[in-house]
């Protein structure tokens, strides 16, 4: 771990870097007046609305009754909905504790400690692609303790010394006191947007949503340049290289982890197994296709000039720009993956499942190279056996024709569903799956081995001969692959005339 010295960054060298700039006061000023103002707006308008039947009864002895309903009611729905409410805090995972984690807090009370600031009261290790700083308790944010969020894909994504960048653009948060304004800020825009949505429909809307777009538009504008500031403190910290570095592998990773969550970890999890989710996640990006897809949603975020006036942080290209004008700081940087900081991290993993159910705890550890025969092939027998009939006398060297009349094809795989008729592509893609499903089933069946590559295509293997059985209907459609090949590969394999259906009745009657 690259060490902190007084050359590097010490706490007044911080102040002096950290300092807020005149604009960013001036932005976090005008944010709490139109803060106060909202509420004063909202105040007003109630207070007209309750004296309109006051003073029509005050002064003309009369009282209409509609008019009184709609303005009482409405000054109630709005005075309603500015009350500030009363949010519970929920642990967002199992909280880190210091004497079983004795090197992460190491490292988070070195970056404290460059930075000036205490140590956070809370640490939790979360389930995102993201780390983050908050106040918990107090009445908004007055009070209140200091809470950290650490992902555990982020620790495994970055190396030591941009973990420690990041730490210190979190504890950039804390020396500004934006974790302060923040609960104001929150609350302020939760009270509008109740607001708006207690007056939908309503003439009384139109002011609210005009104040409402001013003060996203002002607030949203305080939290970039809260990011810019930030990020200069942990350039004058840990050095502008590392963060850059690490704000290029957040931006470029972010939507593989959503893929890799949703698309490999829930199925097993549903399943009742637990795979080792740091790892897979290393994994994962690895993957051929899916470094090619951060690869160019890299290049996407680099090529975006500026943020959206309704972002909460900067353009990466805008960030990057500001921490190249900053002095570098010679460092030996470690590039081991930030998960070394952590002791045991199979058991951190349980917790953190934990947190979002507590039937994961009891699943059962299952390799990532068991996926395959464990979880998939009975979700594929499964779905194939139940249409065995639709097989019949279905062999693989048909396949290249059946892919020319892939609608004609489809209809022998009729979608089990009560809604109304699908599409033509939700039945070509259902057809496709089924006979993926089908083959791979009858192929493991007879000795040949699954493999389920992390964000890689299915393949079945035997004797050197692979096939990839969800690919095959799809390359033959778009001609990547030639009929002549694929009764090539069928005659390696010996598969070329291989019933399915009949295969499949097997099954149907062993099961």
């Amino acid at each position: 771990m690259p060490h902190v010295s007084r050359q590097d960054g010490t706490p007044e060298q911080a102040a002096n870097a950290g300092r807020v700039p005149m604009s960013l006061i001036v932005r976090a000023a005008m944010a709490i007046g139109l803060m106060i103002g909202f509420y004063l707006l909202a105040l007003g308008i109630a207070s007209v609305l309750a004296y309109i039947p006051y003073a029509q009864w005050t002064y003309t002895n009369h009282l209409t009754v509609q008019l009184a309903v709609f303005c009482v009611a409405s000054a109630v729905g709005i005075l309603w909905s500015v009350l500030p409410r009363f949010e519970r805090f929920v642990a967002p995972g199992p909280r880190l504790e210091a004497h079983a984690q004795p090197q992460l807090f190491q490292a988070v009370r070195g970056i404290a400690a460059a930075t000036g600031q205490e140590m956070p009261s809370e640490i939790y290790l979360v389930p995102d692609l993201n780390a983050w700083v908050r106040d918990r308790g107090g009445i908004l944010g007055l009070g209140s303790r200091r809470v950290m969020g650490l992902g555990l894909p982020l620790l495994q994504l970055l190396t030591v010394h941009q973990f420690q960048a990041v730490l210190a653009h979190e504890f950039g948060h804390y020396f500004r006191g934006d974790t302060k304004l923040g609960p104001w800020i929150y609350k302020t825009r939760g009270a509008i947007a109740r607001t708006l949505q207690r007056l939908h429909g309503s003439i009384l809307q139109k002011p609210f949503v005009l104040y409402g777009e001013l003060f996203l538009q002002i607030t949203l504008a305080v939290s970039r340049r809260q990011e810019f500031a930030a990020d200069g403190l942990a350039a004058q910290v840990v050095g502008p290289a590392p963060l850059i570095e690490g704000l290029k592998s957040m931006h470029a990773v972010a939507p593989a982890f959503d893929r890799y969550w949703q698309g490999e970890v829930v199925p097993v999890l549903s399943h009742g197994y637990r795979p080792p989710i740091a790892d897979g996640f290393t994994r994962f990006v690895a993957a051929s296709s899916v470094a090619s897809m951060v690869h160019e949603h890299l290049e996407q975020q680099l090529a975006e000039s500026q943020a959206a006036p309704y972002d909460t942080h900067p353009a990466l290209r805008e960030r990057i720009a500001a921490l190249q004008s900053l002095p570098a700081i010679n460092a030996s940087p470690d590039d081991r993956r930030a998960t070394c900081l952590l002791a045991d991290i199979d058991a951190l993993e349980v917790e953190l499942l934990g947190s979002l159910g507590p039937r994961v705890t009891d699943f059962k550890t299952l390799a990532w190279e068991d996926i395959g025969e464990t979880v998939y092939l009975p979700i594929w027998k499964q779905a194939s056996i139940q249409y065995a009939a639709a097989f019949e006398e279905l062999k693989p060297e048909v396949f290249p024709r059946c892919a020319e009349k892939m609608d004609v094809y489809a209809e022998r795989f009729p979608l089990q569903q009560n809604a109304a008729d699908p599409i033509p592509e939700e039945k070509r893609r259902w057809a496709m799956y089924l006979t993926g499903a089908a083959l791979a089933t009858v192929l493991v069946k007879r000795g040949w081995h699954v493999r389920v590559p992390l964000g890689e295509s299915v393949v079945v293997a035997h004797d050197g001969v692979e096939v990839k059985p969800f690919e095959i209907m799809t390359t033959l459609i778009s001609g990547s692959m030639s009929a002549e090949n694929w009764l090539a590969t069928c005659d390696r394999a010996g598969i070329r005339e291989l019933d399915l259906g009949a295969e499949l009745l097997r099954e149907v009657v062993a099961t």
